[in-house]
């Protein structure tokens, strides 16, 4: 959705139209006195939560006890906060300008908040009902207006999601939408938990999942490492490897076909692209964990139908 195509003085009233149908009544004031306001939006359906897109040009935000008495949908905003910065104020809290980082906020209580006029702001919200918060709303409450890392931890694999689902979530089915849904709740849950210092109050389910997106992330930044094992996964991660291939069953493959199947497709992409035809097929294969070109050649044609050379051919032709 964008309001581009409209005349300048109607695209403000049409983004206060948009914002309170996706999250809720609220006043919206350019910052800068400028003619015209561009802006663009989507918002993804998972189930009980949604997780919306917004591109923003400098902006004042007002949500006031009037404008909560005709709409509270009873939701907390977990914002992602990936272009211009931008600070929200709220039950005494203030998060100071936030940017690269995360920030949340609770739409049946009043805040302020603003982009500066520092450029457009592009930010990704998880919108998670206040019932399905596996944490209790006191200890929430802590954590509004307060900036939230994106780059260690839960956050870091909690901002990755987001963005993969903002990028990709439009191509999946009703279907995976639901169970994607579910994952970032749990991801929020466990994000908001370590912050608080609470891990132990989130339900069992929640913390299985977050530990298999921990073990996933450490699988993806490891995967060069030709000694990469399940032993090494479960011994970083202070679990059993019984533990370890229990949890990993629910994506229905083992481990190590995992991390076997992560470093096909990581040389997949290699290979395919035009970009990097000067690097060996050799040094490809050694990038992503594999120590021997002729056992690395049978995996990738019997994973693929073709040998890495037939591969990187097959985009000589096509280009």
């Amino acid at each position: 959705m964008s309001n581009h195509d409209l005349p300048p003085a109607d695209q403000l009233p049409f983004w206060r139209e948009l914002i309170a149908d996706a999250l809720a009544p609220l006043s919206l004031n350019e910052s800068t006195g400028a003619v015209g306001f561009p802006a663009s939006a989507s918002v993804l359906d998972l189930g009980s939560v949604r997780v919306g897109g917004f591109t923003s040009p400098p902006v004042d935000l007002d949500r006031t006890w009037a404008d909560i008495r005709r709409s509270d949908p009873g939701t907390y905003q977990l914002a992602f906060v990936t272009g211009s910065e931008l600070w929200v104020s709220q039950r005494r809290q203030d998060s100071g300008f936030v940017g690269g980082d995360m920030v949340l906020f609770d739409l049946s209580y009043p805040f302020e908040g603003g982009v500066p006029d520092r450029g457009p702001a592009d930010v990704v919200i998880l919108q998670i009902p206040r019932a399905e918060m596996p944490l209790h709303p006191d200890k929430v409450h802590r954590l509004l207006a307060q900036p939230l890392s994106a780059n260690t931890g839960m956050g870091a694999i909690l901002a990755q999601f987001l963005r993969s689902l903002h990028s990709h979530g439009p191509d999946c089915d009703q279907r995976d939408l639901a169970s994607l849904g579910t994952i970032a709740l749990d991801l929020a849950g466990a994000c908001l938990a370590q912050h608080l210092g609470c891990y132990a109050d989130l339900p069992a389910e929640s913390r299985q999942q977050a530990l298999l997106a921990r073990v996933n992330a450490f699988i993806d930044h490891n995967i060069g490492d030709p000694d990469l094992k399940p032993a090494t996964i479960a011994a970083h991660h202070h679990i059993s490897l019984r533990s370890l291939h229990a949890l990993h069953r629910q994506q229905g493959e083992t481990v190590s076909a995992s991390i076997r199947r992560r470093r096909l497709e990581g040389c997949h992409t290699d290979l395919t692209d035009p970009r990097l035809r000067q690097r060996s097929i050799g040094a490809i294969a050694a990038r992503w964990g594999f120590r021997n070109l002729p056992d690395f050649s049978r995996a990738f044609r019997a994973a693929y139908g073709r040998t890495p050379s037939e591969a990187r051919r097959a985009v000589g032709r096509d280009g």
